[in-house]
């Protein structure tokens, strides 16, 4: 079942707060609630992430239908490879360096702007160039 393109770019967005805060402040504990955000997201699907939730309870009632629909595999996987740099960032905040978490929640902060912004996935990108290798290997 395809999912509303708002409540993705909606998560991107209160990502994008969460990772500017966490690296404002250096707090693992921000950075903890974004890698628990993020793994609910890649193992149940966005909507299942809080993100997600809050989106479909508190902001699509105020907005009229959705107009575009997408797949809900490319941003699934887009929440992994973020839990991904989200796990790396704990790590580098918890028990060093802080450059690694400064460095990888950086990283994640720039996708997720780019989603809340432009709209652009990269980890949905990702998600459709491994699909196009893997369906050639086969």
């Amino acid at each position: 079942m395809d999912i509303d393109v708002r409540g993705p770019r909606f998560g991107a967005a209160v990502t994008t707060v969460v990772l500017a805060a966490t690296l404002i402040t250096g707090s693992a504990w921000l950075l903890a609630w974004q890698t628990l955000a993020f793994a609910l997201g890649a193992s149940g699907g966005v909507a299942r992430s809080p993100y997600g939730w809050l989106f479909r309870k508190a902001v699509r009632p105020r907005l009229g239908p959705p107009t575009e629909f997408e797949a809900p595999e490319p941003p699934q996987f887009a929440q992994a490879v973020g839990l991904v740099f989200a796990v790396v960032g704990l790590i580098g905040f918890t028990a060093g360096p802080q450059w690694l978490g400064l460095a990888a929640t950086g990283c994640a902060l720039a996708a997720a702007f780019l989603n809340a912004a432009f709209g652009y996935c990269l980890g949905c990108e990702m998600y459709l160039v491994a699909r196009r290798l893997t369906v050639r290997s086969e």
